[in-house]
């Protein structure tokens, strides 16, 4: 019996098991007749557990050396008008631009909501 490519990475080698149709690369499963791919909108949380959104204000709170440079950015520094990034792959979520340093991309994790 023949089954469909898998709906996320193509993969030809999908297999069934009780009902549902499973990839063994990537390990996604879904139903026969469903599209698979299922709208993902991933929430991006500051340090503490506020809920950011694209153009909020942040504050990082740890000091941060910036990979390349003998730059810092200092604890207590705003960062405004952040835009989030839903697909990073390396962690960093946040698009944004500081004052002096230029843009650059932070991870939420060492970010709160100003």
């Amino acid at each position: 019996m023949s089954f469909p490519n898998c709906p996320k990475c193509s993969s030809e080698y999908t297999y069934e098991d009780h009902g549902v149709l499973i990839c063994p690369e990537c390990a996604h499963e879904w139903k026969e007749g469903e599209s698979g791919l299922v709208e993902e909108t991933s929430i991006i949380k500051d340090a503490v557990g506020n809920t950011l959104l694209d153009g909020d204000t942040v504050t990082v709170i740890k000091d941060l050396k910036i990979k390349g440079s003998s730059s810092v950015v200092k604890v207590g520094t705003k960062v405004k008008n952040i835009r989030l990034l839903t697909d990073s792959s390396d962690g960093h979520d946040i698009d944004c631009k500081i004052e002096g340093i230029g843009p650059m991309k932070l991870k939420s994790e060492f970010v709160k909501k100003a």
